[in-house]
This record gives structure tokens, sequence and C-alpha cells, in this order.
């Protein structure tokens, strides 16, 4: 009896192993699209296959190919019907929905709200997470078809920018990591063209002088480098009431 589960434990754990790794390559396969525009067709499509899966995993009393066969069946449905999409615009309203409007011009669309069975609750709740909490202030509000709400504030609502205000900035770019958990990233050096030496030497200034004290290190488009050291970490104390601030 002992023998009899031991088999079928490790038969789930392969067929597990299978499994996760064909996800994994079907996921791909699909393309980020999957994770970044979640429509409910894509929804269905992931809860679908995951089932499928889950089958493979656990049903000993079935054969693994149907399995199989329904795992590619269904990738295979997902990429087409992708293919399809991004090839002609007015399939996608058909199998994807289109945005809807719910707001225009500071005016709630009720017939709107009822197409798309959300609550006037759920859009005061979608606004409150993008920190608006006064509905006068919403010029228009659109149901996009992976549910999210895009907000455009009224003109009088919107935060100053720098262009309103004549002052010109300098791009920001992306910082780079040098030295990650102590260890320096040296393709990151190679493509900033910029030396060891010259690291090591900026970090002496800072009167660091060993590469594995310092936890996370990187530099901006400006030349700032921002380093951060192992040993700034607030120490472990035994009693927290002995708390009296930082070293």
């Amino acid at each position: 009896m002992g023998g009899l589960f031991l088999n079928e434990g490790l038969v789930v754990v392969v067929r597990s192993i299978i499994s996760f790794f064909t996800l994994l390559i079907f996921a791909r396969f699909l393309g980020k699209q999957q994770i970044s525009q979640l429509t409910f067709f894509d929804y269905t499509l992931g809860i679908t296959i995951g089932s499928i899966a889950g089958s493979l995993s656990t049903d000993l009393n079935s054969r693994a190919w149907p399995y199989w066969v329904g795992l590619f069946s269904w990738a295979i449905l997902g990429l087409i019907m992708q293919k399809i999409t991004l090839k002609w615009s007015y399939a996608s309203k058909y199998i994807e929905d289109q945005p809807t409007i719910v707001i225009m011009n500071g005016k709630i669309l009720e017939d709107s709200l009822k197409k798309t069975r959300f609550r006037i609750s759920d859009i005061l709740g979608f606004l409150r997470n993008k920190n608006i909490f006064d509905i006068s202030q919403v010029d228009f509000a659109i149901i996009e078809t992976n549910g999210q709400l895009s907000v455009q504030k009224k003109t009088q609502y919107e935060p100053l920018t720098a262009k309103d205000m004549n002052i010109s900035k300098k791009p920001t770019g992306i910082s780079t990591e040098l030295i990650y958990e102590g260890k320096i990233v040296e393709e990151n050096l190679v493509e900033l063209n910029i030396t060891q030496d010259w690291l090591i030497d900026q970090l002496n200034k800072q009167e660091i002088y060993d590469v594995s004290n310092v936890f996370f290190a990187q530099l901006n488009p400006s030349g700032s480098l921002y380093i951060d050291k192992y040993e700034d970490r607030i120490k472990k104390i035994l009693d927290i009431g002995d708390y009296k601030g930082p070293y």
C-alpha cells in the first residue's frame, strides 16, 4: 500500500513539473499582452488553461495525452485570437469589446453604466484609487476593455507642470546598477564606459574601502552616485524599549 502511494505521488510530482514548464512555455508563447491587458476573454483563457494543467497534474485515472491536446488547442486558439485582434481592429470590438465612456463633460452617463454593469459606487471607488475624492473634478472617465478606469480631470484641477511654469527640465533617463548585494555589476560598467578604478575611487571618497560593504549602488544619467551600505541598517536591539534613535 505504501509503495502504491509512493508511486502515485511520484507520478503527480512528475506531471506537475511537466505542467508547470508547459504553462511557462505557453505564457511566453502568448506574450505579455495576457498579463498587461487582461480582458474577459484573456481571463477565461487563463482560467481554462490553468484548470487543464491542474487536472493533468492530479487526475491519475486518465491518460495524460488528452490534457496535452487540450492545453495545446487552447493556447493555439488564444494566439489566433490575438493575431485577429491585432490585424483587424473591427474584430477586436466584438471579441474584446471596446472602451465605454461613463462620464462625459463632467456628467455621468447612466445608460453607459447599465451597459457595463457598473454601479456609481464602483466608479467612485475607482476614482478614489486615483486620489480623486470629488467627482466634480472629472471631465471624462472611460472604462477600458480590461475593466480599468481612465480619467481626465478638468483643466482647473490638473496639477501644474514644468511647461506650465515655463521651466526647462533635462531628461532624467534611467539609473544604472553598479553594485548589487556587495558585487560589482561588470556588464553595466562596460555599458557606461567607466572603470572599476573610478568606482572604487568614488567609494573611497565616502570612506568605503571594501565593495562587499555596499548593499546597493546606482548611477543616474546626471552623474550622481547613490550608495546604500550594509552597515547603515538599524542595528538589532534586544529590547525595543531601549531604542533611543539611529546610531
